[in-house]
């Protein structure tokens, strides 16, 4: 598979090592683009020291009911998040599927890759309670 240049190349999202050469495993083209959208979902806004601005208000949506208005809310952020973060996207749409199934919601985000016109999808689980056994990894304190 041939990587579009100009999308760019990076370190791979989460970060691994490559067993073969001990270097870190880069990620290129749409898959480049993917993490992106994933690391911006990940990290909360002012996390980064020196790009306060960086990240989506994701967690501030933990504790909220899952009326139609808040969905509503955290769609709009989504979207205009993702365009302002990331100028490789164009046409974002968010879903969000408004039942909770195991305390998760599912956001659906879809774009098109601006350069190569090409559609792809992203679906990003959202918990909004994690139970005190998952935050120790199963250990009780």
């Amino acid at each position: 598979m041939t990587h579009k240049r100009f999308l760019g190349s990076g370190m791979k999202f989460p970060p691994q090592i490559d067993k073969s050469t001990g270097r870190f495993v880069l990620s290129a083209g749409e898959q480049s683009v993917k993490e992106s959208i994933y690391l911006i979902l990940m990290t909360h806004r002012g996390e980064r020291w020196l790009e306060p601005m960086f990240g989506a208000r994701l967690l501030d949506y933990s504790f909220m009911d899952t009326s139609p208005t808040i969905l509503g809310l955290m769609k709009n952020d989504l979207m205009s998040v993702l365009l302002e973060q990331e100028p490789r996207i164009s046409d974002v749409t968010v879903t969000i599927d408004p039942t909770v199934r195991d305390g998760c919601l599912l956001i659906n985000i879809s774009y098109v890759i601006a350069q190569t016109n090409t559609r792809d999808n992203l679906v990003f689980p959202f918990y909004l309670n994690v139970e005190p056994e998952e935050e120790s990894n199963g250990q009780i304190e």
